[in-house]
């Protein structure tokens, strides 16, 4: 009972005490609940039945008996659950008695993530061990050695992987995976919510030449789908698997006391409504915890801010020991490295990790009873993924969230009801974006030619078809499209990201063992791998000597210094062409083709603990350019003849900055998907506009999505401004400190003068 009562303790100290008690916005208390539960079904095999007696399981939780009823009955369906409910048996049950039946049957298991697919592993081999039978599960990504491989491919009952190694590893070669295409049953596709946005939109490319080659086979598995909650489950399943989906969303699994509490750092500068940084916020709370031995976990939106963290908490830890068994997670690490942290935390011998949002998934990583998150994770769905990382196995959970001085955390952490009883976002996929859909038909072509009038799963293909055959990637003979190319496609195409190319990183700290330490995507590493950045991992703080950007290589060297560095993107956007647009009196609203052209132009080093500005410096980049989708909103001249050009501008910045903010609530994407800037003349119709764009190629229906609901996005804006409780605009609602009343006056403007027109829209 020791552990309860040092966690009851330090409940308390956050009640009483008067520098936690007054931050504390909103205490809410999750009762613990029954589960629900239903008899085993008749027709599972003894065997099978016998190893879950031995598990502690003779009966089923509800949702788990209805997804066995479905698979028997041969449907798809998609099964949405919280963490820790028990979705493995979902699809462990009918997988396992499907193969105990019948020998030759397979099963193929994706999974997003590398460290989900060992964990899987390593629970279904268990339960197999304990049958006694003989069936294979294996795993099969980057890290399986050759000798394994070829076992994978002719025994392997249950094939566990990720939809990258599918795409370029298993796909490309399928006459090696005969046994696998004949005789395949299920296709398992674990945390469904994930494949949203470009990689959903990839993913399902991935799974249109999958069925493709099963067909080829005579194979026509069924699909179990399972997700974290999100509005649109069957929705994205149906569109994801190209299949009809029934849907199970009553959890019958028990789920124990839970505290989430809404921290806001207090305000250092009255007037302006400036806070105390987040950061600092987290460290003195994950100190508290960790200092009593309270097994903790911190997420952090960035790399960065993971170092940061990190480096602040290994500071406060006295103890050798201790500061050893605090350690950090993200990507970019190695696998090895990946993994001696899961095992760490399992068996407790790691004490507090601080991660981003790598270890939101379901990766058993034992019995965490505190999840602290560093600002709003930026979807409902993602921030109840991260707080199910507490409170998996025994008693009360504690999960506090801490606000930073952003518009979006300020409005969440303002609207605790928003929170609670909103329906989680909607995740949006566009399988049919043509930058997307080109590169998987090459792959689908070299896999297996296309004839005159085949489809790709239902979609008409003929035009595209002629057009790589006039490119010479196809060769067209005999009412027939061959890949006509040396290497094979999918070796050259990311489904992670629009950008093709990761940057490696070298450390090159002892010139006698230069080794790789990471890796990091083209568009991140213009802002944080530049000549002279402060690269952090696993708190060592690296210094770029050189980003080698021909070579897509950045040499670092090991450094100690007290700050970090931040850069500053430059942006120009040009309207291609109108696909929607509405013309109002006072507002046009338009949606279409947009091309981009980012640059990094300049960072700043910032000072730990204080974060003030302490120098600056140039970045010697080309600028990276991007052909996607836009939303906009025109303000015509007369709306605006009021204010004065300085006025107007500063209005117009703040409102996009409060519309960055507020439009993700709207789409389940980072913020760092959507991207809004303001032009005083937008260089296609001369008027003040503010664009929301896709940060992607060909983009994946974001900013459509907005312009369909803008009417909602601009009353959450209006709203996150009303509430806030400063006098002239503050980086809580403007984004900038203002010492005149003027500013956030003009933005309430501007927002209320878009609203009125779209609410006429709308009627």
């Amino acid at each position: 009972m020791e552990f309860r009562k040092s966690l009851e303790t330090i409940l308390n100290v956050l009640k009483t005490k008067d520098d936690f008690r007054d931050q504390i916005v909103h205490w809410h208390t999750i009762p613990p609940k029954e589960g629900e539960l239903v008899e085993m079904p008749v027709d599972l095999d003894q065997r099978l039945k016998l190893a879950l007696e031995n598990r502690g399981i003779s009966q089923l939780y509800t949702h788990q008996g209805e997804a066995y009823k479905l698979a028997s009955g041969g449907h798809n369906f998609v099964a949405v659950t919280p963490t820790a409910s028990g979705k493995t048996l979902c699809y462990n049950l009918p997988v396992i008695q499907n193969i105990l039946k019948d020998e030759n049957s397979r099963a193929l298991y994706l999974f997003p993530t590398k460290a989900l697919a060992q964990d899987q592993k390593s629970e279904i081999n268990e339960m197999i061990e304990e049958m006694g039978v003989q069936l294979n599960s294996y795993t099969y990504d980057g890290d399986t050695s050759p000798a394994i491989r070829q076992r994978v491919r002719k025994a392997g009952h249950i094939v566990i992987t990720n939809p990258d190694m599918l795409h370029s590893a298993i796909l490309p070669h399928h006459t090696k995976w005969v046994s696998l295409f004949e005789n395949l049953k299920y296709i398992v596709i674990d945390e469904l919510h994930i494949y949203r946005g470009i990689f959903g939109s990839h993913v399902a490319n991935v799974i249109r030449r999958l069925k493709r080659i099963c067909e080829f086979y005579g194979s026509n598995p069924q699909f179990i789908c399972t997700s974290a909650t999100i509005a649109n489950p069957k929705e994205l399943a149906e569109t994801l698997t190209g299949t009809n989906m029934e849907l199970i969303s009553k959890n019958g699994a028990p789920a124990s006391k839970k505290h989430f509490i809404f921290y806001n750092p207090p305000i250092v500068n009255k007037p302006l409504n400036i806070r105390r940084s987040a950061t600092l916020e987290v460290r003195r709370l994950a100190g508290e915890f960790l200092k009593n031995k309270i097994q903790t976990i911190v997420f952090a939106r960035s790399r960065v801010r993971v170092e940061i963290i990190l480096t602040y908490l290994k500071e406060l830890i006295k103890n050798e020991l201790a500061k050893k068994s605090i350690r950090g997670y993200r990507g970019g690490y190695l696998p090895k490295q990946r993994r001696e942290i899961e095992r760490g935390l399992r068996d407790g011998e790691i004490l507090g990790v601080v991660s981003t949002n790598a270890l939101e998934l379901g990766v058993d990583i034992g019995s965490l009873q505190v999840c602290i998150m560093t600002g709003y994770p930026g979807t409902i769905a993602s921030a109840w993924q991260q707080a199910g990382r507490a409170g998996r196995r025994q008693g009360e959970a504690v999960i506090i969230m801490v606000a930073s001085s952003s518009p979006l955390d300020q409005y969440i952490i303002q609207n605790p009801r928003y929170f609670f009883e909103q329906n989680p976002e909607t995740a949006i996929i566009n399988p049919d974006n043509l930058v997307v859909l080109v590169d998987h038909l090459k792959c689908a072509a070299f896999e297996l030619p296309f004839r005159e009038g085949d489809t790709f799963d239902g979609l008409e293909l003929e035009d595209i078809l002629q057009f790589l055959a006039e490119e010479r990637v196809l060769y067209y003979n005999n009412e027939t499209y061959h890949w006509m190319n040396d290497s094979f496609p999918a070796h050259n195409i990311s489904l992670r990201s629009a950008s093709q190319e990761n940057v490696i990183i070298i450390d090159q700290s002892d010139i006698a063992n230069v080794k790789v330490i990471g890796e990091m995507d083209r568009f991140s590493a213009m802002t944080l791998l530049h000549d002279e950045a402060i690269y952090l991992h696993q708190g060592v703080q690296f210094q770029v000597e050189k980003l080698d950007w021909e070579e897509k290589k950045a040499f670092v060297r090991e450094v100690d210094v007290d700050y970090f560095t931040d850069a500053n993107l430059a942006v120009q956007l040009k309207v291609l062409e109108e696909d929607m647009l509405k013309h109002m009196e006072d507002v046009d609203y338009g949606y279409g083709d947009v091309t981009v052209q980012a640059m990094a132009t300049i960072f700043k080093k910032i000072k730990f603990d204080t974060h003030e500005n302490i120098g600056s410096g140039p970045i010697h980049l080309p600028e990276e350019e991007l052909h996607t989708n836009s939303a906009w909103m025109s303000l015509h001249s007369n709306t605006v003849a009021d204010l004065s050009e300085k006025r107007m501008e500063e209005a117009l910045v703040s409102a996009a900055h409060v519309l960055q903010h507020v439009a993700p609530l709207k789409v389940m994407c980072d913020p760092s998907d959507l991207h809004v800037i303001a032009q005083i003349k937008a260089v296609h119709n001369n008027q003040p506009t503010i664009f929301l764009y896709d940060r992607y190629p060909g983009g994946v229906g974001l900013s459509k999505k907005i312009y369909e609901t803008i009417l909602d996005v601009l009353n959450e804006a209006i709203k996150l401004i009303e509430n806030c409780p400063c006098y002239a605009g503050c980086p809580s609602c403007i984004g900038v400190e203002s010492s005149t009343e003027s500013i956030k006056k003009d933005t309430h403007f501007l927002l209320s003068k878009l609203k009125d027109e779209a609410n006429v829209v709308k009627k």
